[in-house]
């Protein structure tokens, strides 16, 4: 970001200083990325002194610091989702998933950096990741309290909205890639790689999405006294008995937003201003087809490197994001899971995969993995 702005060392929990900061800058608008400074109520903390935030409250974006909460209000609303049930107590949910068909997914109620959900292929497999969640502090106390749901098969999509209230403006669908390795193998992560818009889906589901899903979490939110504003993430899932609502995130989620607002036509700034401000946002896509793949650590999710060199590079290359590098004396290095993300574009799915694997390959590093099929339910549906 340094060519083309000021970098500003504020870590993203220290409130004090980043209000600070926007109050000595005329800043008049902040944006909140990450979940865990919303979900500690950095907006509520802007809005106290008086200050623009894009984002929700603390009370609203429960939606992603609490999995139980979120299915809570989707039971009461009628929002369609997988049948589950909320467990603090190890013996019962062994007890639950005996009980079950298998395979199961099994969710850590809070954080857990996009890693915390397991889909579980036998009972032995799913009582040990109950036992590791609930016993073992394998996601820390974000997995004290699980969520048990119903495996749902179909096709994923991810729907992005502005919210504000009651009103939802809708960006353009895009889909991630959640398992580790090619074919859909591996365990789930924060998402491999992304592409939008997405074609072969109708748009019947992305209208059933808007319908049963978003405009009525965001109502039900208002009844709830906790009104949401900013972005609101719903992954969704296209099953034979229409669609279902897999999470929710209360902000951009990785890897969707980078193909996503490579697409958006219009002044960000005023898009979100317009919004907090009731206002009817005005903007659009444009017609070429963007497609991303994450570069992430060996053995990621269950581990990241750091230190380990990058070669080649292009640092001014639009199509290059950085998601866990590192930068010393000129030169790039792995700090973290997700180290790179690595788009391109085309007038079709597959001049931008092409576009995108070129750029891929061009990148060397000992410590690096990427999936070579992102994209691949787009080539066999178009």
């Amino acid at each position: 970001m340094e060519d083309v702005a000021e970098c500003v060392n504020i870590k993203a929990n220290d409130f004090e200083s980043l209000s600070s900061f926007v109050k000595e800058n005329n800043v008049d608008l902040t944006f909140v990325g990450p979940e865990d400074p919303l979900v500690n109520g950095i907006v509520d903390y802007f809005e106290d002194r008086g200050l623009k935030v894009f984002g929700p409250r603390a009370n609203a974006a429960l939606l992603e610091g609490s999995k139980a909460f979120t299915k809570e209000i989707m039971k009461k609303y009628d929002i369609p989702t997988a049948k589950y049930e909320t467990f603090t107590d190890f013996e019962a949910a062994r007890a639950y998933l005996e009980k079950q068909e298998m395979p199961i997914v099994l969710k850590a109620d809070g954080l857990a950096a996009g890693k915390g959900v397991i889909i579980a292929q036998n009972l032995d497999e799913a009582v040990n990741s109950a036992r590791e969640m609930m016993l073992e502090g394998k996601f820390n106390n974000a997995g004290s309290t699980l969520v048990i749901e119903e495996f749902l098969e179909g096709e994923e999509f991810s729907l992005l909205a502005l919210v504000k209230d009651e009103n939802v403006y809708p960006l353009q669908i895009a889909q991630d890639h959640k398992r580790a390795y090619d074919n859909d193998e591996g365990l789930n992560t924060g998402g491999m790689g992304a592409y939008t818009p997405v074609n072969h889906l109708p748009q019947s589901a992305i209208d059933e999405a808007m319908e049963k899903v978003m405009k009525p979490m965001a109502k039900a939110m208002v009844k709830e006294g906790r009104n949401y504003q900013g972005i609101l993430y719903g992954g969704m899932m296209l099953t034979k008995n229409g669609v279902k609502t897999i999470e929710f995130n209360c902000r951009f989620g990785d890897p969707e937003t980078e193909v996503i607002l490579q697409a958006l036509q219009g002044d960000f700034h005023e898009i979100c201003t317009d919004v907090l401000d009731n206002k009817t946002p005005e903007y659009s896509f444009d017609d070429n087809v963007y497609l991303g793949v994450v570069m992430a650590s060996t053995n990621y999710p269950e581990s990241s490197t750091k230190g380990v060199l990058i070669e080649n590079i292009n640092a001014k290359a639009p199509e290059i994001f950085h998601m866990g590098t590192a930068k010393k004396d000129g030169k790039y290095y792995t700090n973290g899971g997700r180290v790179l993300f690595v788009s391109g574009k085309g007038k079709d799915i597959k001049e931008a995969y092409d576009n995108a694997y070129k750029r891929v390959s061009e990148i060397k590093s000992e410590a690096l993995f990427y999936r070579h099929d992102i994209g691949f339910k787009a080539m066999k549906g178009e």
